[in-house]
């Protein structure tokens, strides 16, 4: 527990890096393959675009990445990729314009995930709507 009575230290001339938002890396780095500003080394528009992005991201703060990858399935870091590189497409929208000095509205943002684990069903009540539906045939077979 975090909170117990022990005596912790934090030096704070070592850097923070052992926590981190998941996000971060995937959102950087989808910055500088969309960017040739970023490529060309604009860290003050880096800096904004992934401000914007990550903002329209959920947190998600780990210690290491595998701890996140492991539990994903394949369709989960599609999906991951494929919300970070809208928010970051967005995000490079909007700062653009904002540069211009347009008012401009970023569209709404759906950050959940289509297969979060807390709404995968679980194994009993697959089991179990396996079972009905065995059921629903044999009785439907035998008219």
């Amino acid at each position: 527990m975090l909170t117990n009575a022990r005596n912790y230290t934090l030096d704070t001339s070592d850097e923070i890096d052992f926590i981190h938002n998941y996000y971060e890396r995937l959102v950087l780095e989808e910055i500088f393959a969309q960017s040739v500003r970023v490529q060309e080394g604009d860290r003050d528009f880096l800096a904004d675009v992934a401000c914007v992005a990550l903002n329209r991201m959920p947190p998600r703060y780990i210690r290491h990445d595998v701890d996140m990858t492991f539990f994903m399935s394949p369709q989960d870091i599609q999906e991951i990729r494929n919300k970070v590189s809208h928010a970051v497409t967005d995000a490079i929208t909007y700062v653009e314009s904002r540069e211009r000095g347009e008012d401009v509205k970023l569209p709404a943002v759906d950050v959940t995930l289509i297969a979060n684990r807390a709404s995968k069903p679980d194994k009993t009540s697959v089991k179990a709507s396996d079972e009905a539906k065995k059921t629903a045939k044999t009785k439907s077979s035998k008219k």
